[in-house]
């Protein structure tokens, strides 16, 4: 009877341990994800989506690698949609628009992008949306004056923006370089913002050109709008051949004479110090010989 009632007893711990692991298992919650979506045109031709997909960790937003979502162009259906897409390490996704919505982009003069995340079993669902206007940017140049011309498409013609704060730059490896001391530009009446390039002394290799750049950059109603220019405006640079002068970076026979002069007068004098202390050596060795 004793060894009956503890198997019992071992029986009802194992069901209440299992029991408890399993609710606790179903009661994990899942996280959520904060999905943001970014519009790009790059010199007025095929736009492209970026989304950026973090989640709170310990109070602070992380990237998410490996979330798929799935974009569409104004309405979720099989008929307007992107694309699908994987974020990278970074949480990032990109995509151009494809052909394939090509009628229902012309349709409108502005669309509202559709980010949707289906979930899994570390996050809940998630969707983000953005909605743009269709517009562009017009770069025109004379005399070293900058003109970047911003326009809206309304109905079907396109009319100039006035209030639209935009950077004009030189374009740059490590990045953009402004023509001048005015960081930012503001649009006028006439959707114009004009700069003077003062980046006379900027070298820009053999050719002498550079490449302007003008942006309008996370704008609310537009997104992101670049377009480009090149122009010869940069300092030319034309590499010397010193292979065979007297240079310090050349070969040792082509060391500068001052260079040589110094290098062997510090040699004299060290070899001339060396004998006087040899000669001196044997002069007292010798004075020592006759003292004896």
């Amino acid at each position: 009877m004793k060894r009956l009632y503890k198997y019992f007893i071992t029986l009802a711990a194992f069901a209440l341990a299992f029991t408890s692991y399993n609710a606790f298992a179903q009661a994990a919650p899942k996280g959520d994800l904060s999905v943001a979506i970014s519009y790009f045109v790059n010199n007025n031709t095929v736009p492209s989506l970026l989304v950026r997909v973090k989640t709170k960790v310990d109070g602070r937003f992380q990237p998410v690698a490996g979330i798929t979502l799935n974009l569409f162009l104004d309405k979720d259906s099989a008929g307007t949609a992107i694309g699908s897409v994987t974020t990278n390490r970074k949480g990032e996704a990109s995509i151009f628009i494809p052909v394939s919505v090509k009628k229902e982009w012309a349709s409108s003069v502005k669309h509202t992008f559709l980010a949707t995340f289906k979930g899994d079993k570390k996050f809940e669902e998630a969707k983000a949306d953005l909605t743009v206007s269709r517009a562009k940017i017009l770069l025109t140049t004379a005399d070293k004056s900058i003109t970047a011309t911003v326009l809206e498409m309304k109905d079907t013609a396109w009319v100039p923006v006035k209030g639209v704060e935009l950077k004009i730059a030189v374009k740059r490896l490590t990045g953009d370089l402004p023509v001048n001391e005015t960081p930012t530009f503001t649009t006028d009446s006439l959707g114009q913002a004009s700069a003077d390039f003062k980046r006379d002394s900027l070298h820009a290799g053999k050719s002498g050109n550079i490449t302007l750049i003008a942006k309008v950059e996370d704008n609310d109603q537009y997104g992101n709008l670049t377009v480009e220019k090149t122009v010869p405006w940069g300092a030319k640079f034309i590499p010397v051949n010193t292979f065979n002068e007297r240079t310090l970076y050349a070969t040792r026979d082509k060391a500068p004479v001052w260079l040589q002069l110094i290098a062997y007068s510090i040699l004299a004098g060290v070899w001339i110090i060396l004998i006087f202390l040899v000669f001196n050596l044997f002069k007292i060795r010798k004075i020592g010989g006759q003292l004896e």
